[in-house]
């Protein structure tokens, strides 16, 4: 696999409108987010890969989802069944 580092994108307006939204009293993530920024970036991970081959999912969205993950406590088939409850 390999990286073409790219930087983490904003959130979109529309997404944080409907994040404030559902969350009016607030949410660690959206704190996180806010306070924090930005604490992962495809150059920080960019060693790790070959040069050549098939682009590799974007290593700072895979670094905060397991963060995330073990900030709530959750074995690996907790989160996938909590992100398929979400998409119902």
């Amino acid at each position: 696999m390999s990286l073409k580092p790219s930087p983490v994108p904003p959130v979109p307006g529309e997404t944080a409108r409907i994040a404030r939204a559902a969350f009016p009293k607030g949410n660690l993530y959206l704190t996180i987010r806010d306070e924090l920024g930005v604490f992962f970036e495809d150059a920080m991970f960019a060693p790790l890969f070959a040069e050549r081959g098939q682009p590799g999912e974007t290593p700072w969205r895979l670094a905060l989802v397991s963060v995330m993950q073990f900030m709530e406590g959750l074995t690996d088939r907790q989160a996938a069944d909590a992100v398929r409850g979400r998409l119902d």
